[in-house]
């Protein structure tokens, strides 16, 4: 069962009230096949917790290294992940795509 963007705003809510450094991911844009939405969201924290969900796969983990540095620079970061028709098939999938993911530091 998915996790609702209640429940990952009140975590990142928690954790920060926590003193953890906390980062959100979004889902801003998406191309071909792809397993999560525009708007769906991960947050992470400072020690490699999360929840939600942006892919529903092996790009979370992408995902969380990436906003691990974007919570210790403070600099937000835009990433992009694919997989072309070819290589998805190879592994299963049915067909390609691409998302892009916005990762920022949320408070200060």
């Amino acid at each position: 069962m998915l996790t609702n963007d209640n429940d990952i705003l009140k975590a990142a809510e928690d954790w920060q009230k926590a003193g953890r450094g906390v980062a959100l991911a979004t889902v801003v844009e998406t191309w071909g096949s792809a397993p999560r939405p525009t708007g769906s969201n991960l947050v992470i924290n400072d020690e490699g917790a999360f929840l939600g969900s942006v892919s529903g796969g092996c790009v979370e983990g992408a995902v969380v290294t990436e906003a691990l540095d974007v919570i210790a620079s403070g600099k937000p970061k835009m990433l992009e992940f694919g997989v072309a028709d070819e290589t998805a098939w190879n592994v299963g999938l049915s067909c390609g795509g691409t998302i892009r993911v916005f990762v920022e530091k949320v408070g200060s």
